[in-house]
């Protein structure tokens, strides 16, 4: 990992009621990389983004984005610094045109509708929804929604993307295809600009997802972070085998290699 990160997170937790939700988490995220974080269901993922993007505020700890102190800043002053999220439950403005919902995200920066626009068929364009332009949001597939999601967030110029779990409900085939689309951003041009790539971390529970785009790897588990790195290395770590499949699985599955 390199020495001068995008993003660092230092010591965040956050409690509701008795459960810490995030405990005592740190994580470094280098410009122009492509990483994940990973964990089973209810380990404090979603709650950790809220945290980085400002939808939350942390109880301890803090949040650097590009050398600032951006702890507990609000979302749309993050996402005009260049820290933009997308969201795993997709809500598009269902009767509007996927244009129309792709230049909402460009307005951040674009204030003209003409201009707006014109940044959304870039956008469309590079996660495969210029031939649906004009279609409304609400008839979208599940598939369709999901780039819609990703396209949104990209019109807001991203320098890091916060992708939560864009492949969830999407078929063999359609993450196949949204892989490539994925990978993309972090070789350059992603918001459609002409600029250069987009940082991305991802929450990610597709695991063939994982192994093909991520080169480094956080793991989560009931709050805290339990391991980290290459994904090869990851999927062999006892304490994330045991985290996904309970204790004592590592010890069987030595066993009935042996």
């Amino acid at each position: 990992m390199a020495d001068e990160p995008l993003l660092h997170v230092e010591h965040l937790t956050r409690a509701f009621g008795g459960l810490r939700a995030v405990d005592d988490v740190s994580l470094r995220v280098p410009a122009g990389t492509l990483t994940a974080l990973i964990g089973p269901n209810g380990a404090g993922k979603t709650t950790l983004f809220a945290l980085m993007s400002g939808f939350l505020r942390p109880d301890t700890g803090r949040v650097v984005f590009a050398g600032r102190d951006i702890t507990g800043h609000a979302p749309h002053v993050n996402a005009r610094a260049g820290l933009t999220r997308t969201f795993q439950i997709v809500q598009p403005f269902a009767a509007q045109t996927v244009r129309e919902n792709i230049a909402v995200g460009a307005h951040l920066h674009e204030r003209g509708r003409r201009a707006a626009l014109a940044a959304a068929e870039a956008v469309a364009e590079r996660v495969g929804l210029a031939a649906q332009l004009d279609k409304p949001a609400g008839d979208l597939t599940v598939a369709g929604r999901k780039r819609l999601e990703l396209a949104r967030a990209l019109a807001t110029r991203p320098r890091l993307l916060l992708l939560d779990e864009v492949l969830a409900g999407l078929n063999p085939q359609e993450v196949a295809e949204m892989i490539p689309v994925v990978r993309s951003l972090v070789a350059g041009h992603g918001d459609g600009s002409g600029g250069p790539g987009t940082t991305v971390l991802m929450i990610e529970h597709v695991m063939q997802a994982v192994m093909h785009l991520a080169g480094h790897v956080w793991v989560l588990a009931q709050g805290q972070l339990i391991a980290e790195g290459t994904p090869a290395a990851i999927t062999n770590d006892a304490r994330v085998i045991e985290a996904y499949l309970g204790h004592g699985t590592a010890a069987r599955l030595r066993a009935a290699a042996a």
